[in-house]
């Protein structure tokens, strides 16, 4: 990437700031809605209310016998409702507005900001006008003469003066002139040369009037007059681009009906998603608001740890205190946890595209933990436990996603003959990480917390890592002992089944355990429809749908074992006599079964053949006589009988024929 398409894309991302800031702003505030008991010390501050019995006394013995208060008080409520509803309103419409200019292509959003700017300078220019105005008439009034005066007098003394108006009125003048060139640039109204001209007269009138001795009363109508002009020119410009503006705004609900027409809804968010660059806008918005909050703050820099901690306790507490900042505090997490990722990939020697996707599900999860925990609407103190309790379960949560990377790696090591140590070594040093840093976590939590619901399901999900962990090394010692065997290990099929079996139950029951612990949760102590849903959600796919396939599997193998069993046993002079190998495994066989029509195979061979399909792999007969009457006589294809075979030997050795 050019060091021209970095800087435009830098741009980008800094262009899409500010929409942020102003949404962030408007839920600081709660969108306009009454926080709290606000709404209560409104009426309290509030001189003509009263307070009012249930047996219709009144407490105020000043209006004691008159009810007009009754009637003040409904008209102020009623007021303080209209302006709650009308607060919220605009609130909303900000917000809409801030999103769709968040959204809009560069070029439309340049024009916006080029709009704002204008309008910024206008009223700069006002505000400078104003104030140098103020500060000439109270040294008039000390002053027996006027500028123009000393200037026709060439009294240098006094105009030079620095720390008299003479120079505030230079300043202010200097400055003028600066944001009129700004403004005749950056205007999109008609670029008349005329009118290029007149800006800076316009902008200097003020300054220029308080030369001449002019009375108070022009003095001050002086700014309002010098920026009429250029706001009519920016109201003109307003109205004669409403149209465009609809326009602009219909073609683009246009081409997103089009495109969700064409290609899905879920390609347009992820088209959209690319094109704004949501991640990179979100980390800087957060970064930005980072710094922002550190400089309002004034924060001490020490080098002290305890200053240390409670500067970065009190940024993190303001860095999630409404939905925006907890989205940029999402982006910046998923940003780090991707180079965790990238990191143990770099240890592992892997680079596995699918594995890359880690800060992903890292983002979706803190911010789901985020949302149903409430963090935003949480005590200060409470928050900064909350957060540090969402951190400390995403970071067990991480611990599955590096097995996710390894587990396969040590499989395929294994399985495959691998001679290269260093990656055996770099593999199983993952492995003592995953296995070593839960216990350690484990043992500080339980030493240091009372227990709880937190902990117990930070409990959960450690204890999980660790049996996933030692299952995987288990089946890769398996393996390793297979690849150094000089004979076909029969058994070994069915040693991993059982060591997969255990380690699959384990995480079912810690499934169940963590439904039972989340559903206390939603009912003593933290209720909510995201955690319902999420509830929902865990039963269906990490409980229903497990047990559902574990329970397949174990049927097909039951049956897969009480067919191989009804099949007789080859005997030694048989397999003498036959002097082959297996047709599944190519492996020696010194034990074998025999199908129905005459063809010898391994029995774990057969028994995973089994799982498939109930055809002989070599003729495609009827392998069971008692089930072929109900079944199916279609022949199955090459493609699926290849397919089969390399679902069969997936656990098997990649050795040569003999």
């Amino acid at each position: 990437m050019s060091l021209q398409t970095r800087l435009l894309s830098l741009v980008d991302i800094l262009l899409r700031v500010p929409p942020l800031f102003i949404v962030d702003e408007l839920f600081r505030m709660g969108l306009g809605l009454p926080q709290g008991q606000h709404l209560t010390s409104s009426y309290e501050k509030n001189e003509t209310l009263h307070v009012v019995g249930f047996d219709g006394e009144l407490v105020d013995d000043l209006v004691a016998e008159s009810a007009t208060p009754i009637f003040q008080y409904d008209a102020q409520f009623h007021k303080l409702i209209f302006m709650v509803f009308l607060k919220f309103f605009f609130s909303c419409i900000g917000c809409l507005a801030a999103l769709c200019t968040f959204m809009l292509w560069t070029k439309h959003l340049l024009i916006v900001y080029m709009y704002l700017i204008s309008v910024g300078v206008v009223f700069i220019s006002y505000w400078g006008n104003v104030t140098t105005i103020k500060t000439v008439m109270m040294s008039m009034n000390d002053s027996p003469t006027s500028l123009l005066e000393d200037i026709l007098s060439l009294n240098f003394d006094r105009i030079f003066r620095l720390d008299g108006y003479e120079m505030v009125l230079i300043e202010n003048c200097a400055a003028q002139c600066g944001m009129a060139y700004i403004f005749s640039y950056v205007h999109l109204g008609p670029k008349y040369p005329l009118l290029q001209k007149l800006w800076p007269v316009i902008f200097l009138a003020p300054s220029f009037l308080c030369i001449l001795p002019f009375p108070p009363t022009i003095l001050q109508h002086a700014p309002v007059f010098a920026a009429v002009l250029p706001l009519a020119m920016v109201k003109f410009v307003l109205w004669s681009s409403s149209f465009s503006i609809i326009q602009t705004v219909y073609g683009g609900y246009v081409h997103a009906r089009t495109f969700v027409s064409n290609f899905g809804l879920s390609a347009l968010m992820e088209t959209e998603w690319l094109r704004l660059n949501v991640p990179c806008v979100l980390r800087t918005f957060w970064l930005l608001r980072l710094i922002e909050q550190a400089v309002s703050l004034q924060l001490p820099i020490t080098l002290d740890l305890q200053s240390l901690f409670f500067t970065g306790k009190s940024l993190l507490i303001t860095g999630c205190e409404t939905l925006t900042a907890v989205l940029g505090m999402t982006s910046v997490i998923s940003y780090i946890c991707h180079y965790i990722g990238c990191f143990f990939q770099w240890v592992l020697l892997t680079d596995d595209e699918d594995d890359k996707s880690i800060g992903t599900v890292s983002a979706i999860l803190f911010y789901i933990l985020a949302l149903q925990t409430g963090l935003t609407g949480l005590e200060p103190e409470k928050r900064f436990v909350r957060l540090c309790r969402n951190f400390c379960l995403l970071f067990t949560a991480l611990l599955h996603f590096i097995h996710n990377i390894v587990n396969p790696l040590l499989m395929s090591l294994s399985a495959s003959h691998n001679p290269s140590l260093h990656r055996h070594v770099r593999a199983l040093a993952v492995c003592l990480f995953l296995i070593v840093y839960p216990v350690s976590l484990l043992a500080y939590l339980w030493s240091h917390h009372p227990m709880s619901t937190w902990l117990l399901a930070v409990s959960a999900f450690s204890v999980e890592v660790i049996v996933k962990v030692v299952v995987s090394l288990l089946i890769y010692a398996l393996f390793l002992i297979d690849a150094y065997r000089s004979t076909f290990w029969e058994k070994l099929d069915d040693y991993v089944y059982y060591i997969r079996a255990f380690g699959n139950t384990v995480e079912f029951c810690f499934g169940i355990f963590l439904f039972f612990n989340g559903a206390w949760i939603l009912m003593f102590e933290s209720s909510g429809a995201i955690r319902a849903g999420m509830m929902g959600i865990h039963a269906y796919f990490n409980i229903w749908c497990e047990a559902r396939a574990g329970w397949s599997v174990f049927m097909k193998r039951r049956t897969a074992v009480n067919k191989i069993e009804s099949l007789p046993e080859a005997s030694e002079n048989q397999l003498a006599r036959l002097d082959d190998v297996c047709a599944i495994c190519y492996q020696e066989m010194r034990t074998a079964k025999i199908t129905r029509c005459n063809h010898y195979f391994h029995g774990v061979c057969l028994r995973k053949w089994l799982y498939v399909q109930d055809r002989c792999p070599l003729c495609h007969d009827i392998l069971y006589k008692v089930e072929s009457e109900n079944k199916d006589s279609i022949e199955p294809s090459s493609n699926n009988t290849r397919e089969m075979e390399v679902q069969v030997n997936e656990y098997e050795p990649d050795e040569e024929p003999r």
